[in-house]
């Protein structure tokens, strides 16, 4: 099967394609937030900005309560024990999603402790990250063969899926099973676009024309003057490129 049509035929309800990334500094006014934007966002990434103001897991089954699926943005980085203890205290929670830097063993290690229910995704490269980067962190290589080693990495090693920006999803289609889920960060809507530390970005049609499974979208949403309009006008982009 093509891999365009393997992607739109994933059993994803268009909304929850668009994960909203909840970045704000309380869990006040995440909740704040969430009430705001309603039914036009199903899908919530908490990451550690929210993780050290305190009430993270309130939060997460305040949301869960409410029938919204959270993506548990963690980036466990640490020696394959102490990641895999800490995906297992994560495991029930009922987080969807949990992201894991490393290499395969302390994928390996995710995979193994994170039960039937919630998926890891193995960070590829961040969309922060450009060639210059790259060379200050001593990776003599080509950025795009480095996602793609990662990527190859954290499906051997039995993760559900991956992080990466939506200008390499292509070539993960074209040279890594299409079963992978791919999610993408670094999202800039045509009509959107605030500046940031991201620097590898797409817009919405570019990363699900891509074969992009899910986006995270942040800023376009939270700063917006209406949040919530911002993010049903994304949901439209979303539905006119997988419907289509």
């Amino acid at each position: 099967m093509p891999w365009r049509t393997a992607v739109k035929h994933k059993a994803i309800p268009n909304k929850d394609r668009l994960i909203f990334a909840m970045d704000v500094p309380d869990c006040d006014r995440a909740r704040a937030l969430a009430v705001e934007l309603g039914d036009a966002v199903t899908f919530y990434k908490i990451g550690l900005e929210l993780m050290m103001s305190g009430g993270y897991f309130d939060l997460l089954d305040w949301m869960l309560a409410r029938d919204k699926k959270v993506f548990c943005d963690l980036k466990f980085f640490d020696i394959p024990a102490t990641v895999g203890s800490a995906v297992r205290q994560l495991k029930d929670r009922g987080a969807s999603f949990v992201t894991v830097h490393g290499n395969r063993s302390i994928m390996e290690a995710a995979a193994e402790n994170k039960g039937d229910s919630m998926k890891v995704l193995g960070v590829t490269v961040l969309t922060s990250l450009d060639r210059g980067d790259l060379d200050d962190l001593g990776f003599d290589c080509d950025l795009e063969a480095l996602v793609l080693s990662r990527a190859r990495q954290a499906l051997d090693a039995g993760c559900d899926g991956v992080i990466s920006s939506g200008l390499e999803v292509p070539k993960l289609r074209e040279f890594v099973d299409n079963k992978l889920l791919v999610i993408s960060p670094g999202i800039r809507p045509v009509d959107n676009k605030p500046v940031g530390d991201q620097k590898r970005v797409v817009s919405v049609e570019t990363a699900f024309a891509n074969g992009a499974d899910y986006i995270v979208v942040g800023r376009p949403i939270r700063d917006a003057e209406s949040p919530r309009a911002a993010a049903l006008a994304i949901q439209v982009s979303i539905a006119s490129q997988v419907n289509a």
